[in-house]
């Protein structure tokens, strides 16, 4: 059941209509239900689940959410076209479609251009408005609330402005709630839009919407100019998906409403779950997270230059714009060759590691990082590793790093064989706790079979490494100096199922690397585990 709310703003999500048209993305009525869910945890006001009648998985879409969705916030939304040229929307099959979904709410596309009216419709302005009033006072008087998207408002209201009005007319006219002003190619500015939209609303006394695409990287910009004018219903999708370059981004749009607008726009509390709610969506559609999104991007207060580091440690207001916290994210150090001593302090801080007042300490730490990065290693992308170079400078001990185990030797073997099949065999030398094991597996790469080898030799002893996953591995190759003879970096996350932490290996060849990269990957990993190394 949706609960009562303020009716004067609206946030209007479409991911799962317009969003769903991005490159890549490829929805399951399952996807969309769960998707649902989290838009409607998030608080948005209406959310768009497709075109019933257009396609059987929106009209599946509606019937399951009749029943598995449990609205809390948010009203479901049906999308559709207005009735066809010639006909009665009372007789039309796809208004029916509409109104069989059950949505309580309609959205309606219309044209508004006049020369898209001519040529896409083939059918005369006058009967294209005549469509536009059938088809909204037939919904509103079946009990639905009708929304109206003008489609190519903005192109058609420079081509023609009386008659981008005259639809605006129309539609208020004959019973529509909102009536929406979309920039479908992408190509308005803010000032542009905000000149238009304060005209229209002035000229014709009906409550205005903006549906703004990101062609020329505005969609945000233009939508708040929007807002600034007039409208009061803004449209939008997850993580800006959407069609070519995708919509106005929903999730920088609300935070700039609550946080900088000053307008309450969601429930209570539902801003600090931005960040979870845009990462899972991600997750659902199969597309990696943008780390450096506005507010919920995971670089979207990471620090690296010192210089920042340095004013972060005295407040952190003075390179952020607001506290990460209270859009869901975190303040990240990042350490790097442009670290300074502040940047490696709050980074230890960050990761458990109380430096203390030790300059000293410090300033190795920091001579070290910036000679490894000259080498090829990146430590903004391993705090893990960093982790371990931290403990290794406390002791005063960088040429005697603690481990939980001392490697004799490893070697990896590759073999093809005439069947054009291939074999890949590890073999892992070893002493932990004073007892030398000699392990040998097979893996289908030669890092897999050296990740096997390593578990074959150190589980018995360290139990713990069976709770252990590699998630990710990433390898770069560094610049060479001729041909084929490079430096290779590789990258390994690994899990524990509570948490994941990566680590960097640099060698020059790929397998040395991944050997580096693995290393640290086990000894983090049990220290994770409350476990303490040997001297």
């Amino acid at each position: 059941m949706t609960a009562e709310r303020d009716d004067s703003f609206h946030v209007f999500d479409t991911t799962l209509r317009d969003g769903a048209q991005r490159e890549g993305i490829n929805l399951t009525v399952a996807d969309k239900l769960s998707i649902a869910r989290h838009l409607d945890d998030f608080g948005v006001g209406f959310i768009e689940g497709g075109w019933p009648g257009a396609n059987p998985r929106d009209t599946e879409f509606f019937a399951r959410a009749a029943t598995e969705l449990e609205l809390r916030n948010a009203t479901l939304v049906a999308f559709g076209a207005t009735r066809r040229a010639g006909a009665k929307a009372a007789d039309d099959p796809q208004v029916r479609a509409l109104l069989d979904s059950g949505a309580p709410v309609i959205t309606l596309v219309a044209k508004s251009h006049d020369r898209h009216v001519e040529l896409a419709l083939r059918t005369t302005l006058e009967e294209n408005l005549a469509m536009v009033r059938d088809t909204v006072s037939h919904l509103v008087a079946q009990g639905r609330r009708v929304f109206v998207d003008c489609e190519h408002f903005f192109d058609g209201h420079r081509a023609n402005p009386a008659y981008a009005l005259a639809v605006v007319k129309a539609a208020h006219e004959a019973g529509a709630s909102v009536v929406v002003l979309c920039d479908t190619n992408g190509g308005m500015l803010p000032a542009q839009v905000h000149e238009v939209t304060a005209r229209v609303i002035e000229e014709t006394g009906a409550r205005i919407g903006i549906h703004a695409q990101d062609d020329t990287g505005c969609a945000v910009a233009n939508t708040l100019a929007a807002v600034d004018a007039g409208a009061t219903h803004v449209q939008c999708t997850a993580n800006g998906y959407g069609e070519r370059v995708g919509n106005a981004n929903l999730f920088p749009v609300t935070a700039a409403l609550e946080l900088k607008h000053d307008r309450r726009v969601l429930p209570e509390g539902a801003l600090g779950e931005m960040t979870r709610i845009s990462h899972a969506i991600a997750e659902i559609v199969n597309l990696p997270s943008a780390t450096h999104q506005p507010y919920v991007g995971v670089s979207a207060f990471a620090h690296k230059a010192g210089l920042h580091a340095s004013a972060i440690k005295v407040d952190p207001d003075l390179y952020q714009h607001i506290d990460p916290e209270r859009v869901g994210n975190t303040m990240r150090m990042l350490v790097s060759d442009m670290a300074g001593r502040a940047s490696i302090e709050l980074k230890g801080k960050e990761l458990g590691i109380d430096l203390g007042d030790d300059r000293e300490v410090v300033s190795r730490v920091v001579e070290r990082v910036k000679e490894r990065e000259l080498k090829g290693y990146t430590y903004e992308a391993a705090d893990a590793s960093f982790a371990l170079l931290l403990r290794d400078e406390i002791r005063g001990a960088a040429d005697r790093p603690l481990r939980f185990f001392r490697i004799e030797s490893w070697r990896a073997i590759i073999e093809d064989r005439p069947d054009g099949s291939h074999a890949n065999e590890a073999t892992v030398k070893l002493w932990a706790k004073g007892e030398r094991t000699v392990a040998t597996a097979e893996g289908n790469g030669p890092v897999n079979a050296l990740d096997r080898a390593l578990r074959v030799a150190l589980e018995r002893i360290y139990p713990q490494l069976g709770g252990f996953a590699l998630v990710d591995y990433r390898v770069r190759i560094l610049e060479g100096r001729s041909g084929t003879d490079s430096t290779t970096r590789v990258l390994i996350t690994t899990t524990d199922g509570a948490a994941e932490w990566s680590t960097v290996g640099v060698a020059d060849n790929v397998i040395a690397a991944s050997w580096q990269a693995l290393d640290d990957a086990y000894t983090y990993g049990l220290l994770r585990a409350g476990l303490e190394p040997e001297e």
